[in-house]
């Protein structure tokens, strides 16, 4: 019997699952995205299980990531793309980590880390097709001069870009990105830089779009079974994807309440009958958002809504008049959704927001319990 109040239990042979079904779909390798702990799941653990399943790159947003990878004892290619000015460049190099560039402050630094080391960086230009976010831009042609006279000092691996609307199919946009994409790593041909490594699609591009697969696909929300969008690409069932993540949290208390009784800060909701109530053991601390309104728990075989706001440490949901729950017993706050149980997609409706969110945030005050993979989605 689990002594945690609350746990996050990671179905890895699921990841590894969806891994396989990505891989088999895209056609060319995948790079596994394990940044922000892997979306909220344990970047260790699943960065291994997506290598072990097929993906032959991970991928992450920050240098620290990539260097825990490494001293993880992960060897596979690892690229870290979000490295402002002044980051340790001199580590990622020496532990064999791929880098992002996207200005050219950060070519200089790089460049310079890899000649006082006597080693060639290797990098991925970052270019900024539409998103107008990270990638060359404005100082794209300075940039072109400046790589043409000083490529030896580093290794061109690839050139990528981010879609801004890859979930949403038959956007002008997508074809805007993907050509001004393609234009951009003419430019490099031109001068005489040759990527071996294009990349371009995220989770729903690769989903949907072949026709940017390039040499490889960055999968990220895909890989922990989860829809890239619900409204516009349907369901992980629809997508033949496995959702990951069930979070469970145990009931600290149970009570019976009045019809009237006001409920949380605020007594922003009042109970419509005589009924009982459950205090959950999770609070916006752990990521259970606050403004979640039409989400809540599982158990027994029913749905039991959340009533009032969401605190700290805890949450109240409305049981039934009938409920034979005690305190102690565990709900589910979401799962995969195949025993009726709320989604991270319900609860993302339910707080104005996305699944991303919902796994993402949910804290460290909640451990990691790792199902092993078994040989689910093996064909």
């Amino acid at each position: 019997m689990s002594t945690n109040r609350a746990e996050a239990v990671v179905n890895l042979s699921a990841i590894a699952s969806n891994v396989r079904t990505i891989k088999a779909r895209a056609g060319v390798p995948v790079m596994a995205v394990v940044k922000a702990d892997a979306y909220g799941h344990g970047l260790l653990p699943v960065a291994r299980t997506a290598i072990d399943a097929g993906a032959q790159w991970l991928g992450v947003a920050l240098l620290e990531e990539a260097l825990t990878i490494r001293t993880g004892g992960i060897t596979a290619p690892t690229i870290a793309w979000l490295v402002p000015p002044g980051s340790d460049f001199a580590s990622a190099i020496s532990a064999d980590i791929d880098l992002g560039v996207g200005t050219l402050i950060v070519f200089h630094e790089i460049s310079e880390a890899g000649r006082k080391l006597g080693r060639k960086a290797r990098i991925h230009i970052e270019v900024d097709t539409g998103m107008t976010r990270g990638g060359f831009l404005s100082e794209w042609e300075s940039f072109l001069e400046v790589l043409e006279k000083d490529s030896e000092s580093v290794e061109v691996i690839g050139i990528f870009s981010h879609f801004a609307r890859a979930d949403e199919p038959g956007q002008p946009q997508n074809v805007v990105q993907l050509k001004r994409f393609t234009e951009m790593a003419d430019d490099l041909n031109r001068i005489g830089i040759q990527p071996e490594i294009h990349h371009l699609s995220n989770s729903a591009a690769t989903l949907v779009d072949a026709s940017s697969h390039f040499d490889l696909v960055r999968v990220g929300i895909a890989m922990y079974g989860l829809t890239p969008d619900l409204e516009n690409l349907g369901t992980s069932q629809s997508l033949g994807l496995i959702p990951a993540m069930t979070l469970r949290a145990k009931l600290n208390a149970v009570k019976p309440v009045l019809e009237g009784t006001p409920v949380g800060y605020g007594a922003i909701a009042l109970t419509a009958m005589d009924t009982t109530v459950g205090v959950v053991s999770m609070g916006y601390a752990d990521g259970i958002p606050r403004i979640a309104q039409g989400a809540g728990v599982y158990m027994n075989g029913r749905r039991c809504p959340i009533i009032g706001r969401v605190s700290m440490d805890q949450f109240v949901v409305d049981l039934g008049p009938d409920t034979l729950a005690v305190s102690g017993d565990w709900v589910t706050i979401f799962g995969p959704g195949t025993e009726g149980e709320y989604t991270a997609d319900d609860w993302g409706r339910a707080s104005l927001s996305i699944n991303y969110e919902i796994v993402t945030r949910i804290g460290p005050r909640v451990p990691r319990i790792y199902e092993p993979v078994t040989t689910i989605g093996v064909s």
